[in-house]
């Protein structure tokens, strides 16, 4: 594929529209509802989302993350704290979060801060993961550069022995982050590339609404 094959690829949104008389006044709200027209969609992992951070160098980082939770208090993912997205998120705790759903061409950009959620709450969504992946969670050192795929194969192996017919504990190493927003933006793919944009910004307790320019 040469650069004029990549400049001809585009498509017209036509599918809808996002007015400000009909966006909820509540933007966690508005995320739920859209949210679950992703999953009747059927849209493959609805709760895929980038996770954007920037570390201690400045340089930012970006990487697919799965959202397993979320409330008024935020968008919750899990993951090993020593990981690059763990030093990251203790060097500097802003994030960025953003869902794109195609198929409704719509994304939602989410800008807060994140932090660890308790033991507790990480801990009672560990035991609800497959015994594979609790095993897992123990055998990588996320990030971190290995000799071969046949030594993650081995301490696999070697773990499963170890917790054979026994409960898997959580590492102490590995658990859940709780992004709080402070800005969240609804996109809504439109006709001549006019597309709507909601912004709502956290004043306080209240959140305001303002529309963008495409």
């Amino acid at each position: 594929m040469n650069s004029t094959d990549i400049a001809g690829m585009r498509r017209s949104y036509t599918l809808a529209g996002l007015s400000e008389a009909h966006a909820h006044a509540n933007p966690f709200i508005q995320f739920r509802l859209w949210f679950e027209e992703a999953k009747a969609a059927q849209i493959l992992e609805p709760n895929a989302m980038t996770l954007a951070s920037v570390g201690e160098d400045g340089a930012p980082e970006a990487r697919i993350v799965l959202l397993k939770d979320m409330d008024e208090r935020g968008f919750v993912f899990y993951t090993n704290y020593n990981s690059k997205k763990g030093r990251d998120i203790a060097a500097n705790p802003r994030v960025s979060l953003l869902f794109f759903w195609g198929e409704l061409e719509r994304q939602v950009r989410i800008s807060g801060t994140a932090g660890q959620i308790s033991r507790e709450e990480s801990n009672e969504y560990f035991q609800t993961r497959p015994r594979e992946s609790r095993i897992g969670a123990w055998v990588s050192e996320q990030s971190s550069r290995i000799e071969s795929r046949e030594m993650l194969e081995r301490r696999f192996q070697e773990y499963s022995e170890q917790y054979e017919g026994r409960e898997i504990p959580i590492p102490p190493f590995w658990g859940g982050y709780r992004v709080q927003p402070t800005a969240m933006e609804f996109w809504q793919g439109r006709v001549g590339r006019l597309h709507d944009r909601l912004l709502y910004k956290r004043l306080g307790e209240q959140w305001t609404l303002s529309r963008l320019s495409p």
